[in-house]
Parts: structure tokens; C-alpha cells; sequence
């Protein structure tokens, strides 16, 4: 392949050498790099047990996680059965703040109640082992398709598919692939039910076109991308075909949102999914009605999908004035409560929403670093955080040295959340700030490294053709990110706030020797943030990405720091 030498370096950093897999990573091939449906664990007994609940006209439940994983995980499966002309099913999403996040066992006791006899779960289920013993009580069998950790009882439905579990718990050979998201594991399912009926000559899946459910990636390159999975292996491969239908969606409730949001759809990218469509579906359950969400996506009348778009239009509008509210509260209290040095702030109050409590602790984070720990009262009076970090200290293992302050509490190394009593609420700080501490003193020391980059450019090179150079490596995402620009030499002309309490940052630059001119910005970040002080005629090296400019046309510099012009060292 002809590539540049940018390309080729870029490429190389990810661990991409020969020609074999170079062509396999820019250029995916989805028969050869995809894998087969039946090597996951327990596929077979599901497809079985499927395939007879739709033969004898059961009554069946698709129980999705509220997120934008399981919603659009919750949309391949209430296609597929629309597309066989099955119509007894139903979709239950529980409710953020009064259920959270789980298989509960009330929501199980209301399917009973309407006869289900089989509940299919998506992006849940993996420890909920006493819901699905609930559940055969209530003699309703439990397929789940999943993609979380195993953790302690394994649940005894008909059968658990999920990457992760295969690759521990089973006697065939792993999965190829662990990383999958949870609408990617429930479109695994689709493909292995369509494929055995289409082999057993059943009517309604013999009529299906070959290759029709690849009309399903949209969905799941929705939720790949939004539940940050690693962008590599499988999970690139279906992303890469998921925007490529995306961009072709006949769905209504995409057309919609695209010509709402005004985004182009024949040049969709991760982007827009990350910053665009994904706060739109998970803004549904965060204000209460994440039902909204999935009848945009599956609805197939468009003036139900346009009414649909401006409803979540509503409710994002809503959910960002409330988080607003909650940011200006807490910064507040930050700089009243807290010195410069604290590493880990914790605040509350009853009357915040937990739901929103990890934006708002995004939102504060991008300002001082560190970790952040927000909590709330759900609509059940239980107390509810979010906990936010910048890296520097894992959150799991801050859980882990947080002793039993928590009921409960896990996540991620960057984002997590936990329930607390209310005898311990009043600990929590402390609790806390000691387990920094002992987290703090257990890591290696090491000495302030100079921000990295992945190459160094002046501004007259940041071109249409520069930029398409570049993209030969998206989509983007955790595991392939976005090549970081050291862009010297620059002469800050102009900076200014701008956004919803100004909260963002915007700058004119300009090459001091070329005299090129562009756009740099981030989001909920103040001038006074980055490592280098930031006023008009300063010159300085700007680390940033490089992106289409979606408000104002051409290319703009997504900053992610600012440094003095000599400090930078070059990504090895």
C-alpha cells in the first residue's frame, strides 16, 4: 500500500508492521475479520431455546441496560423480531433512579405478571444470580448476553453469552475476541439464530435476504463507540461497518436526529456518535424516560421520529441546565472547602440527581484533576455517587482501600460510582483521602514527565489533505487514538470563553513564520488549566488532535494541552 510517512509511523506505534496487517486495519474486510457467532460460549443452547420459544408463540421480554449500549442493543433484537413478523415481545428498560443499574427481581415479578416465559437481557446480567434464580421461580427461563466481568455465583439461566465467560468458564476454546460491547454480543445472537433458522427452513427466516442483519451495525457501532470499548480487533471491524450503514440508515429517527443536530450523514463519524447522538440516548434515562430513546431508533413512521428527536432535544436541554446548576454549586463549594492540594474532593447534597452526578464530575475534573466523588439521593431515598478521576489514581483500587465505607462500589479506573449509608456519608471524605493516600504510597514514584505527541507539525501543514491522511486510521477510540499534534511555533492571538457559563475555551493562532491562522478549543476547560499561561501574544506549542469543525466549517485544533515551545518530548 502507498502511505505517507505519518501513516506509516502512526501505525507502527500501534503495533502495525507487515503488510498483512496493515491492509487488515485500514482496510477490514468483514467476512475474514469478524468471528463466528457459535464460538461463543453457550450460543448453540441459546439459539435452541429461541427458536422454540418463537415456534411455540411464547411470550418473549427483551430486558436491556438503560445506557447507550443496551438501547441500541435493545433495537437489534426488537428488529430482528420484526423482521421474522414475531410480535409478542416486549422491551423493559428499567428506570435509572428508581431501579438502577441491574436484572431486578420487580421487574422480573411484572413480566411474570404478563406471561412472558422468556426474558433475553442485553448489556446485564452476568452477576445477577439471584434474579435469575427469581426468575425460574416465576418459570421464566433467562438468556443473557453480556459483556461484563464474571464475579463470584454464576447465574443458572439457559445460557450466559458473553465473551469474557467463555474465555474462563467454558470447556470449548475462548472467544476470540473478549472485548465486545453488550449490543455487540446481542447482535451475535441475531446472527446465530438467523443463520440456524435459515439452516432449519423456517418460515419467515428463509424469505430473509443473505446478509440482511448487516443492516443492524448501525446499532452497534452506536454502542461500541459510545461504551468506549477497546476500538480495536472485531470491535473496529463492526464500527467501521456500523458507520458505513450509519451513513446509509433508512431509519426515520436517524434521518431526524441528523437533520436536527445538523450532521452531515453521509460523513458520520465517531464524533458525532461520542458527542452528538450517544448524550442524546443516554440523556432519555437520565431524565427519566429512556423508552424515548428506543422508539427513535426503532420506530419506522417519520413525523413519530422528528416529535421523538425534539422530546430528547427537550430532555438534553433540561438534563445540561440541571447539570449546570449542579457544577456551579459545586465549583462553589470546591473553592470554599478545598485547598489546590487536596487530591480528592467529595460533596453532596440530597436534592442532586445521581444520574447526572458523573457529568457533573466530568465537568469538574477538566478544572482542577484529581479525583472528584459527587453524591445524591435517588427517587428511593438510597444515597448515590459518581466518582471521577484524571488517572492518577485508579478509582478501583481507591474502592479497594476505602475499606466498608461503601454498601457498594466499582467502575473503572477513571469512572466509577457507589452507594453509601447515611452513617457513613458523613466518613466519606475521610474514607477517601486516606485510601488516596495509601494507594498514593503503594505506587511508584515517578518524576513529572513532559507532555508526549505523536508528531510535530507547523500550522501550514494542517490541511484538507493532512487531515484525510489521518483518518486512514479511524474510527478512533480507546486502544487507537487520535494521533496528538505538536504544533510549533505558534503565536496565540486572541482567547475567549464562550458556551453555557462560559465554561469552554477558544483560541485564535497563527504560525509565526507562515502567518497560517486557525481554531483551537476544548470543551470545559479555562485558560488557566493548561501548563502554559495562556494570553494573546504568547507563543507556545500546542498539543491537540485535529477534527472537522462541525459549527464553523473546515478544520479545527482540539487542544489538549499548552506548552511552553521547547518542553514537549516525542511519543517513542
Amino acid at each position: 500500500m502507498e502511505l505517507s510517512e505519518l501513516v506509516r509511523t502512526l501505525l507502527g506505534k500501534r503495533g502495525i508492521t507487515t503488510p498483512e496487517d496493515t491492509e487488515a486495519f485500514l482496510n477490514p474486510d468483514y467476512e475474514r475479520h469478524t468471528h463466528n457467532p457459535f464460538l461463543l460460549n453457550d450460543m448453540e443452547r441459546a439459539v435452541a431455546r429461541l427458536l422454540a420459544a418463537i415456534s411455540a408463540g411464547e411470550r418473549i421480554a427483551v430486558y436491556a441496560d438503560f445506557d447507550c449500549d443496551g438501547i441500541p442493543g435493545a433495537a437489534v433484537l426488537w428488529d430482528f423480531f420484526h423482521k421474522i413478523c414475531y410480535d409478542n415481545i416486549e422491551v423493559y428498560l428499567p428506570h435509572r433512579d428508581r431501579e438502577g443499574y441491574g436484572f431486578h427481581t420487580g421487574a422480573i415479578a411484572e413480566l411474570a405478571d404478563r406471561r412472558v416465559s422468556l426474558i433475553i437481557t442485553v448489556d446485564v446480567g452476568t452477576t445477577a444470580a439471584r434474579a435469575v434464580s427469581f426468575a425460574k421461580e416465576k418459570g421464566i427461563d433467562v438468556i443473557i448476553t453480556d459483556h461484563h466481568e464474571p464475579n463470584g455465583v454464576l447465574p443458572g439461566a439457559v445460557a450466559i453469552i458473553n465473551p469474557k465467560f467463555s474465555s474462563i468458564s467454558s470447556e470449548q476454546a475462548a472467544y476470540p475476541f473478549r472485548d465486545l460491547c453488550g449490543a455487540a454480543v446481542a447482535f451475535k445472537l441475531v446472527q446465530a439464530t438467523l443463520a440456524e433458522g435459515k439452516k432449519r427452513g423456517i418460515k419467515n427466516f428463509t424469505a430473509i435476504p443473505k446478509g440482511w442483519e448487516k443492516w443492524l451495525l448501525d446499532m452497534v457501532a452506536i454502542a461500541t463507540i459510545a461504551d468506549m470499548v477497546p476500538m480495536v480487533g472485531e470491535n473496529r471491524v463492526l464500527a467501521h461497518f456500523g458507520l458505513k450503514v450509519l451513513r446509509k440508515s433508512p431509519r426515520p429517527g436517524i434521518l431526524a436526529l441528523c437533520s436536527r443536530l445538523r450532521l452531515r450523514r453521509a460523513e458520520l463519524t465517531e464524533d458525532d456518535i461520542s458527542f452528538s447522538v450517544a448524550p442524546r440516548i443516554n440523556a432519555a434515562s437520565r431524565m427519566d424516560e429512556p423508552d424515548a430513546a428506543l422508539r427513535l431508533l426503532v420506530t419506522e413512521n417519520p413525523n413519530e421520529a422528528g416529535m421523538l428527536v425534539e422530546h430528547l432535544e427537550e430532555l438534553n436541554a433540561r438534563r445540561k441546565g440541571v447539570v449546570a446548576g449542579i457544577v456551579r454549586h459545586a465549583k462553589r463549594s470546591v473553592r470554599e472547602r478545598f485547598t489546590s492540594d487536596e487530591h480528592v474532593v467529595v460533596l453532596g447534597n440530597p436534592e442532586w440527581k445521581p444520574a447526572l452526578l458523573g457529568l457533573a464530575a466530568n465537568s469538574i475534573i477538566a478544572e482542577r484533576g484529581g479525583v472528584v466523588c459527587l453524591w445524591g439521593r435517588d427517587a428511593n431515598g438510597n444515597l448515590k455517587g459518581s466518582c471521577r478521576s484524571d488517572g492518577s489514581i485508579s478509582l478501583t483500587e481507591l474502592f479497594a482501600n476505602a475499606g466498608d465505607v461503601f454498601i457498594e462500589a466499582g467502575g473503572h479506573a477513571n469512572s466509577g460510582g457507589f452507594s453509601v449509608s447515611h452513617e457513613n456519608i458523613h466518613t466519606l471524605p475521610e474514607a477517601l483521602a486516606r485510601a488516596a493516600s495509601a494507594v498514593a504510597n503503594a505506587a511508584p514514584q515517578r518524576g513529572k514527565e513532559d507532555a508526549p505527541y505523536d508528531a510535530l507539525v507547523s500550522l501550514s501543514e494542517v490541511s484538507s489533505a493532512f487531515f484525510e491522511d489521518i483518518s486512514q486510521l479511524a474510527p478512533f477510540g480507546v486502544g487507537n487514538p487520535k494521533p496528538v499534534l505538536c504544533v510549533s511555533e505558534t503565536i496565540i492571538t486572541e482567547v475567549r470563553r464562550f458556551g453555557r457559563d462560559e465554561a469552554h475555551v477558544e483560541l485564535r493562532v497563527e504560525c509565526c513564520r507562515s502567518g497560517a491562522r486557525a481554531r483551537a478549543f476544548d470543551f470545559f476547560r479555562a485558560p488557566e488549566s493548561f501548563s502554559c499561561a495562556v494570553s494573546p501574544g504568547t507563543v507556545a506549542s500546542l498539543l491537540a488532535t485535529l477534527e472537522r469543525d462541525s459549527y464553523r466549517g473546515g478544520l479545527a485544533l482540539r487542544l489538549v494541552d499548552i506548552v511552553s515551545f521547547s518542553s514537549p518530548t516525542k511519543v517513542q
